[in-house]
């Protein structure tokens, strides 16, 4: 799969981070802080305006407790093949319905279909090192 254009990439990011921002109900202020970025950055982030570095996605990542690599695809930095497993493990994350064992089960269920095994754990670590220098 063609990566996103540039352009493309910034805005959908910007949208996904809101989204991800609100269904955590935190604030722009609360997930600045929890970031460690500036409120101006983390605003113009969501607004499209800026195009984040791999690190300072990861540092949004955790703050939201999401995959760093699901925020690396709406960035562009990452191809959807890639990271699809991890997209599906978020969403199971961040359904508030299910309780922690029921997340439990279901990652562990999802990955026993798929054969998710180190090797391509490792390859994307390749990946997202690679993506880390380009940026």
């Amino acid at each position: 799969m063609a990566k996103l254009s540039m352009h493309g990439a910034v805005g959908t990011l910007g949208e996904y981070v809101r989204l991800q921002r609100q269904q955590a109900q935190l604030s722009l202020r609360q997930l600045a802080e929890l970031a460690d970025v500036s409120n101006p950055y983390l605003s113009q982030i969501e607004r499209g305006l800026r195009r984040p570095s791999a690190e300072v996605l990861q540092q949004i990542a955790k703050a939201l407790r999401i995959s760093a690599e699901s925020l690396y695809v709406r960035a562009g930095i990452l191809d959807t093949e890639d990271i699809a497993p991890r997209m599906v493990e978020d969403a199971i994350a961040l359904d508030p319905r299910l309780t922690a064992r029921q997340k439990s089960a279901l990652v562990d269920i999802y990955r026993s279909f798929v054969g998710m095994n180190d090797a391509s754990s490792d390859e994307l670590n390749e990946k997202l090192a690679h993506a880390k220098e380009d940026s």
